[in-house]
Formats: structure tokens, sequence, C-alpha cells
């Protein structure tokens, strides 16, 4: 009851989203998107805004919101690169972009994140934003930590997994359950980064490269 009472009393107190925000948020639910919580898509929003970040890799586009939440958020000179294999789901999430003046501070990347992540050519990044194929977490964690610059963030979606991961391991958890618990505990104990999970939307990692 406590929890629920606090939800709802941040959510009143919160300013509302952005026009396009509500609307990409209604048309992913409508149609059976996962996108971030709008808790987890204001806290992307502050972390870009106090890192002045202009430079963030996104993995798992999907409709775009978290990609908005973050480009409403960009300086001047930022960019976005975003990785989804979905052409489907990134027609959409650009047509939203475009409207929200946004289109040419992203880049699209129709492409598996793991292929793209092994050549990908940028270097120095303020932020890495994970949401994307449970199983491939700790891939894609392997692989973006080398790309952030000192002191920059990776932050991870749905660590807690609506509870499960949380939950008693059992021979019946999905491979997806298995596979968080396991990130977990790769993410919290990453020699290269001070990270810390918070119970923030279905459960945000954010992890800052420590310098080697």
């Amino acid at each position: 009851m406590g929890a629920k009472t606090d939800r709802a009393y941040l959510e009143r107190a919160h300013r509302p989203p952005a026009p396009l925000l509500l609307e990409l948020e209604q048309l992913g639910r409508a149609d059976g998107i996962p996108i971030v919580s709008r808790e987890t898509g204001r806290l992307l929003s502050t972390l870009v805004h106090a890192m002045q970040a202009n430079r963030i890799l996104e993995i798992g586009t999907a409709y775009g919101y978290s990609t908005l939440w973050m480009a409403l958020a960009l300086p001047p000179a930022g960019r976005i690169w975003t990785i989804d294999p979905d052409r489907e789901r990134t027609e959409i999430a650009n047509g939203f972009f475009k409207r929200a003046g946004k289109d040419q501070a992203i880049d699209i990347i129709n492409q598996p994140a793991l292929d793209v992540l092994k050549t990908f050519p940028q270097r120095n990044l303020d932020i890495v934003f994970i949401d994307a194929v449970k199983l491939e977490y700790k891939d894609y964690l392997e692989l973006a930590v080398p790309l952030l610059k000192r002191s920059g963030l990776v932050v991870v979606d749905n660590l807690l997994w609506s509870g499960r991961v949380a939950e008693k391991p059992e021979k019946k958890d999905s491979a997806e359950t298995k596979a968080l618990r396991e990130f977990n505990h790769v993410f919290l104990n990453h020699p290269q980064l001070d990270a810390t999970i918070v119970p923030l939307g279905d459960g945000t990692g954010i992890g800052a490269r420590l310098d080697d």
C-alpha cells in the first residue's frame, strides 16, 4: 500500500511528460511494444541534462520512447546512436524523432547489436543505455564498457524483471530470469564500474566507469 501511494504521489508531483512522449507511451502500450517506465525515462532525461551528455549509445530502440526522453534533453551538439534490427519499429520511432525535430541528432542502426558493438567506431561515450535482448546483456556490457569515457555511465533496464530475479531460483525459471540474475552479479562486481541497482521502474542499473 505504501509503495503504491508513494508512486501515485510522485506521479502527481512531477510535471507531465511532453505531449509527444505521452502519445508514444500510449502507442507502445496499445501495440504491446516493451518500453521503459515513465520513471526510467525521467531518470534518463535527468542524467543527460546533468552530464550535458553529447555522445549516447542506446542498445534497443523499439518505438524510440527512451530515445526520445534522452533526445529532448540533449545539448545542441549532442548525438545518439541507437541500435535495433527491427526496421518496422524503428520507422515508427523515426517518425516521432522527426516530429520532435530531433531526427538529425539520432542515428538509427538496423543491425544486431552484438555485430555493431564489435566494430563500433565511436569512443569516449557519455552514456550507454542497454534495453534489448536479455540473454545478451552480459555480452553488451563487455563490449560497451570500453566505449565509455572515464566517469561515463552505463544504464541498464529490466534488472528486477517484474520481481522474478529477486525470487528464490527454481528450475522452472525462464532463460531470461536466469540470465538477468547472472548479469546482475557481473554488473555489480565489474572491476571497471562503480555500479548499483535501484528499484526504479523494472529495476534500473547505473554504473560509472572507473579509471583503468
